[in-house]
């Protein structure tokens, strides 16, 4: 199902925020084809995340821009700046993650790529917003963790900052920035209009934690206080956390300490009938709970609270993940090929329209691997005859 079918995206962005919207586009049927460095490419072809290397790249590089097209273009080089604003006037999204300055200096800054192409939704993620002295930042995923809080909200209050394993601020700006390059495309599908989309990371990080800031804002700017036992949230009372069963661990979410005490067989927890202590107290509750948790295996305890609805899991690793009948009936996996006939196994787009799953088999292209193909397609070299 190609949803975004006949629409063209010029993208120049590297690493991970920019190419993860651009994929999302690629999986709705968009044509995307990835601007890159003749000889060097994008800096996350050598991103390794881990020691598993896929023709001679990272894995991230494959998972990120796979069903994309690769065009080599030197932005310094006339002739190829030139095929470049030839794509450019016949693009409908072209979008960047570069600092603030560098496609001013390089000449397709938002004015620039409107004159050529005045109907253009120009799309860009920056680290820190474009002023102030944040602004020529790096954008790096555990920078932005850092000084947005986030880090201050997971582990327990004897820990230090603890960051996401994941690079949840990249993702997040991403999936922000396909958003606003969406709605602008319905937006000129109905008023005739282009837009200029812009996203910083760390608005986007910020957004995402816009229930605890909630909070920080409206009761005094208390900081949150993280819990000392089984800390999984600093603003929600106990039972809420993971915790150490005699063969493995459960995760327990909000529920009734009463309640939860007669279910389990656990006495000491039915002083807390006061809501107002699950809390205050919460530490008190979770120490006696996890001590009480210990003494039996995860099946047990999950089969006494799943019958009695409440909210509970186990805790999988990644082995123990893929064997659960829950997970492959998502059918999460997809296989890729690159041109070369490699085939790379990652995750496809979770996203579903009429019941069908958006896939494409296509891997992530070589560098420049389409150049000539685009060419063609779009009359490049053509453009650069001169006219006699």
């Amino acid at each position: 199902m190609k949803l975004l079918q006949d629409i063209l995206v010029i993208d120049f962005s590297q690493f991970l925020s920019g190419p993860s919207a651009s994929l999302r586009l690629a999986d709705m049927g968009a044509q995307v084809i990835k601007i890159e460095r003749p000889g060097i490419g994008d800096i996350c072809r050598e991103l390794y995340v881990s020691d598993v290397v896929i023709e001679g790249e990272s894995t991230i590089f494959h998972a990120i821009n796979r069903n994309k097209q690769s065009y080599a273009a030197d932005l310094k080089n006339a002739d190829d700046l030139e095929k470049i604003k030839q794509l450019i006037a016949r693009a409908d999204v072209v979008m960047h993650n570069f600092r603030p300055g560098v496609m001013e200096r390089i000449g397709l800054d938002y004015a620039t790529v409107k004159s050529l192409n005045p109907t253009v939704v120009y799309a860009e993620i920056n680290g820190y917003g474009e002023t102030g002295d944040w602004a020529a930042l790096p954008g790096q995923d555990l920078l932005l963790q850092s000084v947005s809080g986030l880090t201050w909200l997971s582990n327990n209050s004897d820990a230090g900052p603890t960051p996401m394993g994941v690079a949840v601020v990249d993702i997040l700006a991403g999936t922000h920035v396909a958003q606003g390059i969406l709605a602008a495309l319905y937006g000129r599908a109905v008023h005739g209009e282009g837009a200029w989309v812009q996203v910083s990371m760390l608005e986007s990080i910020l957004d995402f934690q816009f229930e605890v800031l909630t909070c920080f804002y409206n009761d005094g700017q208390q900081l949150p206080q993280r819990g000392a036992v089984n800390s999984a949230h600093a603003y929600i009372a106990a039972p809420y956390g993971i915790y150490t069963t005699n063969d493995g661990y459960i995760a327990l979410a909000m529920t009734n300490i009463p309640a939860l005490a007669t279910l389990l067989q656990c006495p000491p927890l039915l002083q807390y009938s006061n809501s107002e202590d699950w809390f205050s107290k919460r530490d008190e509750i979770k120490q006696v709970l996890a001590n009480h948790l210990l003494t039996q295996p995860t099946a047990m305890w999950l089969q006494i609270l799943e019958q009695a609805d409440v909210w509970c899991a186990p805790v999988f690793n990644y082995d123990a993940l893929v064997q659960q009948e829950g997970y492959r009936l998502l059918e999460m996996e997809l296989t890729v090929h690159t041109s070369s006939g490699l085939a790379v196994k990652t995750t496809r787009c979770p996203i579903r329209v009429d019941g069908q799953i958006l896939t494409s088999a296509k891997g992530a292209p070589a560098l420049g691997e389409h150049n000539a193909e685009i060419d063609h397609q779009f009359g490049l070299n053509e453009a650069l005859v001169p006219a006699t």
